[in-house]
């Protein structure tokens, strides 16, 4: 997989590898930023494009093949 960088993951599509209650395809919908600006982004919100409920997880989480693709597939 590509070098994902988090400051350009606003926006971004991705596929779950395993849906869970028909939920396949979010959306990152904001990139929740550090309490002070010289630490690292750790957390994004992913919202599912189906019911529109959103979860926080670890931006790194996305990097794992094996539970999201990029894109919608």
């Amino acid at each position: 997989m590509n070098p994902l960088n988090p400051k350009k993951l606003l926006l971004t599509k991705w596929t779950a590898v395993k849906p869970v209650a028909k939920q396949k395809h979010f959306l990152v919908s904001r990139v929740i930023q550090p309490e002070l600006p010289t630490d690292p982004i750790e957390r994004v919100e992913i919202e599912s494009v189906f019911s529109k409920t959103v979860q926080e997880i670890a931006w790194r989480d996305l990097q794992d093949d094996s539970v999201w693709r990029q894109g919608w597939v």
